[in-house]
């Protein structure tokens, strides 16, 4: 129990390394098995933090702390509350689900294809696991490397492209983060995350450390006017590239505003509150109705992604306006829904992305156009795929109703018109949705790549089957996910009130 943080995050990275020794693509297989047995192991290691998580407590769990450079105050230092414990399963479950979605998709390289992943499944473990903040940054920054060869050597034909420019837009955005930690931590006399919460920062300190957050986690998440790199990076990325930047990558951002700027600098968050709600309402807005006229069904997704991603900065930053009126309790509720939002995206855009992947494979296209009528020759994917774009719709009994709805009925006590345009969503995100789907799945075979398609099987349809199950499960029965992340809430909420809301 006491190293079994350090496990998770160490594990899949050993992992990774002996599945780059299986050699090359003569016996895929074995790269493939010995990927999922070393996934598998990991969700099986997550069971004792879910037996032993303890939902009424503030503190870390599961701590570990080992002095790493005890003259610069850096530290190995482990620990999780209620939205790590979920996240941290996320990353593994969504590797799951990547190597199941992409069994045979991926035909050359498959080793270093698989290796990627379980590399960055471990970074990622760590940067949700992080308690000191050199060791976050780390674990931050390192996540790029795999994803970055993700797109570039297994990506479409512009990869390349892709490739640097989400790696330069994503590493250039997190360098004055890292100079922000610097100065807290000169400050501090430690760089535990926990001690940057107590540093007494003034005005202009905290407005310039929240531009260098700002810069950071928006760009991850990424809002407008950040958010240009994503449909790129979508479009050419593997269908499993899709699958975790979508699922795991974005969230970074809702969980750097989380952990660090609402808490750490809350004057300025006040301050800058009423920008970050009009930007994410335009995410939501905007946004979505670009979504309506894209041609390319993965860079319509992909845009949908950012739209619902604005709600999830839209419930942190409306939380002032409703500090304001109804005081700092009646915000948790917009806060929870962010968090919700986050986890539920998480399965919707992995299904959506995935099954964009599933017709890929078999049409070489993703252009709207050449779709139509799949539903006669994939019955049993169009079924499920309706589930997911119901799903993302918002349609109430799935996970993409429960968040949104927190976030909308939040965020009525901020203000009428920014209710108004959030519930905008429900219109615009069913009209981009509904008419995707329409054309892929509707109507009569458009071609004769269509009328020889072959239904879903095997590892696709379990895939399928795990997704279709968590967002039936969290839309019908959404608690326990709120009780886990009640107290972290709760938390942050507490210290964002040194703003004097």
């Amino acid at each position: 129990m006491q190293y079994l943080l350090s496990v998770l995050i160490w594990l899949p990275i050993v992992g990774g390394v002996f599945v780059l020794l299986t050699g090359e693509d003569t016996n895929p297989n074995s790269s493939r098995y010995l990927t999922l047995f070393t996934v598998l192991l990991s969700l099986l290691l997550c069971y004792p933090l879910f037996r032993n998580f303890d939902t009424n407590s503030l503190s870390m769990q599961f701590a570990e702390d080992y002095s790493w450079m005890p003259s610069l105050g850096i530290s190995y230092s482990l620990g999780i509350d209620g939205l790590s414990l979920l996240l941290i399963v996320l990353s593994i479950f969504t590797n799951l689900i990547v190597i199941l979605a992409t069994w045979h998709s991926i035909k050359t390289r498959v080793s270093q294809y698989l290796a990627a992943f379980l590399i960055m499944q471990g970074l990622l473990v760590g940067v949700f696991a992080a308690t000191d903040a050199i060791l976050f940054y780390i674990f931050w920054e390192a996540t790029l490397i795999p994803m970055y060869l993700i797109i570039g050597i297994w990506g479409s034909d512009n990869r390349i492209y892709a490739a640097i420019k989400f790696f330069l837009y994503t590493f250039l955005g997190s360098v004055l983060m890292l100079a922000s930690f610097l100065y807290m931590g000169y400050i501090a006399g430690s760089f535990k995350i926990e001690t940057f919460y107590a540093i007494p920062l003034g005005m202009t300190a905290q407005s310039l450390i929240f531009i260098a957050f700002f810069l950071g986690f928006a760009i991850k998440i990424p809002m407008f006017p950040v958010h240009t790199w994503l449909p790129d990076a979508h479009t050419e990325a593997p269908a499993g590239g899709s699958v975790v930047l979508a699922a795991i990558l974005l969230k970074l951002g809702g969980y750097g505003f989380i952990r660090f700027a609402l808490p750490i600098v809350p004057d300025a968050c006040n301050r800058f509150a009423p920008l970050m709600v009009a930007l994410s309402l335009i995410a939501v807005v905007y946004i979505g109705l670009i979504a309506i006229i894209q041609k390319d069904l993965k860079k319509l997704i992909a845009y949908s992604s950012i739209s619902h991603m604005g709600f999830v900065t839209l419930g942190c930053f409306s939380i002032f306006a409703i500090a304001h009126k109804a005081g700092i309790v009646n915000a948790g509720l917009v806060l929870e829904g962010a968090i919700v939002i986050m986890i539920s995206h998480a399965f919707v855009s992995s299904a959506l992305f995935a099954g964009v992947g599933y017709l890929y494979d078999r049409m070489h296209t993703r252009q709207l156009s050449d779709f139509g009528g799949v539903v006669n020759t994939m019955p049993l994917f169009a079924s499920f795929f309706m589930l997911f774009a119901m799903a993302n719709a918002g349609l109430p009994g799935t996970s993409g109703f429960v968040g949104e709805f927190m976030v909308i009925i939040g965020s009525v006590k901020a203000g009428f018109w920014i209710a108004f345009w959030a519930a905008s969503t429900l219109i615009i995100g069913a009209a981009y949705t509904l008419w995707m789907y329409k054309r892929v799945i509707f109507g009569p075979v458009a071609n004769n790549k269509v009328a020889v398609l072959q239904d879903i099987t095997g590892f696709e349809l379990s895939a399928f089957g795990l997704l279709a199950f968590m967002v039936l499960a969290m839309g019908i029965y959404p608690k326990p996910v709120l009780e886990y992340v009640h107290q972290t809430v709760s938390h942050t909420l507490a210290l964002a009130d040194k703003s004097k809301l």
